[in-house]
């Protein structure tokens, strides 16, 4: 796990209510035996340091069984403000309602929308299960959310960069994910293309701003190269995206 790559990232969005709004974006944080209680430490109080109105986090939580990591997990309970967070794939290998048990303090977004007051305005965000979640017989309500990012401005979250259409259809202001890793190792970025429509970073389909966070933790090899770790504030600037 990476803490060192801090950053902001200014994402221009064409609804005004959304002006000057600031999301701390974690993903793949992949805690498994080897993530140490420091480190976690680490991560809660640099983040506790910024400032923003939520934090979402994209999925890949966990990347163990959730009884080896239980003290490690409760330590991010105390992450400041709401939290919200979607299924990965890991979790759900893993198992993800052990993991919802550990984090009592954060805001379970899978199949599930909700309401955001920023500035006395309603904010929507919503979010969906990860796409591996039909092999663990979880369904995704993708009519749900769809309808329901409708509303204006609109947040939705999911685990992959795959599921930006949903975004895009249904005019959703912004769409957050993660899973790619940046590619974790060069040059298997370019195999990470071959799957997915996005590597990592910022892009804009319509009106619709999309955001592909690398993740701070590792998977399969505890490397990273040409995909720096990331720990990001989006900060959305209303303007006319063309």
């Amino acid at each position: 796990m990476t803490l060192t790559n801090l950053q902001t990232v200014e994402i221009l969005v064409t609804n005004k209510k959304l002006d000057d709004l600031k999301i701390l974006h974690l993903s793949d944080l992949h805690i498994n035996k080897k993530t140490t209680i420091s480190q976690i430490e680490e991560l809660v109080v640099l983040c506790n340091k910024q400032t923003f109105d939520f934090i979402v986090i994209t999925g890949d939580i966990i990347d163990t069984k959730v009884k080896f990591i239980k003290e490690k997990l409760q330590i991010l309970n105390s992450l400041k403000g709401k939290v919200y967070y979607i299924s990965g794939n890991h979790d759900l290998f893993y198992g993800l309602n052990d993991l919802k048990k550990e984090l009592f303090n954060f805001i379970f977004m899978d199949n599930n929308c909700t309401v955001i007051i920023y500035k006395n305005e309603i904010i929507h965000l919503a979010g969906l299960p990860d796409r591996f979640s039909k092999f663990f017989k979880i369904k995704r309500e993708d009519e749900k959310i769809k309808n329901y990012l409708l509303n204006e401005p609109s947040i939705f979250i999911s685990h992959q960069p795959k599921d930006y259409k949903i975004a895009v259809d249904s005019k959703a202001n912004l769409f957050l994910c993660g899973h790619t890793h940046g590619g974790q190792i060069y040059p298997f970025h370019y195999f990470v293309r071959i799957v997915q429509p996005f590597l990592a970073g910022l892009f804009y389909k319509k009106n619709t701003a999309i955001y592909v966070n690398k993740g701070i933790g590792t998977w399969g090899i505890n490397l990273r190269y040409k995909a720096n770790a990331e720990i990001t504030i989006l900060k959305l600037i209303t303007k006319s995206v063309e």
